[in-house]
């Protein structure tokens, strides 16, 4: 039983899917077949597209057009030497066939031969004028090369070609924004707006660069702009909240922050900047009301959890604060930032053994900032751990070597333990680095002013 197939692709894909159930013949045009396998593989269903192709070819043997498509399938599963062997054969038919280099292309790029890959599409651009999708193509492989000039160049190409195609326009901001061109970024993308006034992306892109540039005013603006655009584009509201926050306007903030979340679902992150527009408002309670919701919202947002410690820490409820960082420490281990906060915590509270142990774990984590060393080598002094305190001053100078106030304090702590020769040694180290820096010597350990060498070594120096 054969039937002709010309109607639309839903109808053709249903006939298509009742004929492999039955034992029916149904005849397809090679379009027809096109439309089906594209329909398959754009929703991932490889298997059906494959049997697509599979009958597609028996009933139209010559389709150049199901070959590159069973290429195309070929390629995605890896099957580079097949495919290239039916690329042959398909040239020795229609040499001038730009797909072909661009499937030859797309085997070069998987196996990272990106050069190759562009030298293959370049020849695929001499054979069309419908470049669009090579060019798409070509910046990609640039940016695989981290080549951002080029790559910029070849999305231009796409936008020239469709205003619309807002994943080029991205790309486009992307590649100058890398290249560190915030000006050239500027003026491409008021180009584009007196084409398109009333695109919301472009807006919202230029927003975000006025924003990187601190040209708050004109930032507002471009976000104004992208609300008249689409009274309903979340990313605009947002990013204008951000800059009322920076501008202290926290209760305009809010109202943005607010229509975010009456436009769709909420957001942890809408929560915490309301929180910290309310804290710094002075509206406590609020504050806190928000930050809860956070947490609620996304128990694994690490920024959520340290807003609520913090906003504890400052009132001075520090057993609040402890339980809080603990309680995201239980969720998130692994957390060098948990547990740097909960060391800090645990020495307001005068628990120096267990801001020790916390300590130990923000650094195993990777947490290798200064103040970590500094704060972490005062835990071990107070404990009365000189030679602990000693080996953490000397791998944050691993770190750090040029801090004149590691140094001093090693000087000190080396002096608490009776190695004298290495305190003299690192205080006329650390005075020659930064004399001024003295007084935080002589603040922190003030019982060692009575030392007499110290004194002379402060006589020769000035």
């Amino acid at each position: 039983m054969a039937l002709d197939s010309n109607e639309n692709p839903d109808k053709s894909i249903s006939k298509f899917e009742s004929m492999l159930k039955t034992d029916d013949v149904y005849f397809f045009d090679a379009e027809d077949f096109e439309e089906i396998i594209h329909h398959y593989l754009n929703n991932g269903k490889i298997s059906l597209g494959k049997k697509a192709i599979q009958i597609g070819l028996e009933q139209h043997p010559n389709s150049m057009e199901l070959k590159l498509l069973r290429v195309e399938v070929l390629v995605f599963e890896d099957q580079y030497d097949v495919a290239e062997r039916l690329l042959d054969e398909i040239q020795n038919i229609d040499a001038h066939n730009e797909e072909i280099y661009i499937q030859r292309a797309n085997i070069q790029s998987k196996q990272d031969n990106h050069q190759e890959a562009v030298n293959l599409l370049l020849d695929a651009l001499h054979l069309t004028e419908n470049s669009f999708d090579i060019h798409s193509l070509l910046g990609m492989e640039y940016l695989f090369m981290d080549d951002y000039e080029k790559a910029k160049r070849s999305f231009m190409k796409c936008v020239e070609f469709d205003d619309s195609d807002y994943s080029s326009l991205y790309n486009v901001v992307y590649c100058f924004e890398f290249l560190e061109d915030f000006d050239g970024a500027i003026v491409y993308l008021n180009t584009y707006l007196e084409r398109n006034p009333y695109c919301e992306v472009a807006w919202h892109q230029l927003g975000k660069i006025y924003l990187s540039k601190k040209m708050f005013k004109e930032a507002l603006t471009s976000f104004d702009f992208a609300i008249i655009s689409d009274d309903s584009f979340i990313g605009a509201y947002f990013e204008k909240a951000k800059v009322l926050e920076k501008l202290g306007r926290y209760n305009e903030a809010i109202e943005n922050y607010e229509t975010t979340i009456s436009i769709e679902d909420p957001t942890s992150h809408a929560y915490l900047r309301i929180g910290k527009c309310h804290e710094k408002l002075g509206n406590n309670d609020l504050a806190k009301y928000y930050y809860y919701n956070t947490v609620h919202e996304d128990p694994l947002l690490d920024k959520g959890w340290l807003a609520i410690t913090d906003f504890h820490f400052k009132m001075e409820n520090y057993e609040k604060a402890l339980y809080y960082i603990n309680k995201a420490i239980n969720i998130d281990g692994e957390n060098p930032i948990y547990w740097k906060k909960c060391a800090k915590i645990y020495f307001v509270l005068k628990n120096y053994d267990e801001a020790d142990f916390a300590y130990k774990q923000a650094v195993d984590l990777g947490n290798y900032e200064f103040d970590t060393w500094k704060n972490w080598a005062e835990v071990l002094k107070n404990i009365g751990d000189y030679g602990s305190s000693i080996q953490v001053l000397v791998q944050g100078l691993e770190f750090y070597p040029e801090s004149a106030e590691l140094v001093y304090k090693l000087a000190g702590v080396y002096l608490k333990n009776g190695e004298v020769l290495n305190a003299k040694e690192k205080l006329a180290q650390a005075m020659q680095m930064d004399v001024e820096k003295l007084h935080q010597f002589e603040e922190e350990f003030p019982e060692l002013q009575k030392v007499v060498w110290i004194s002379e070594i402060k006589k020769t120096s000035t």
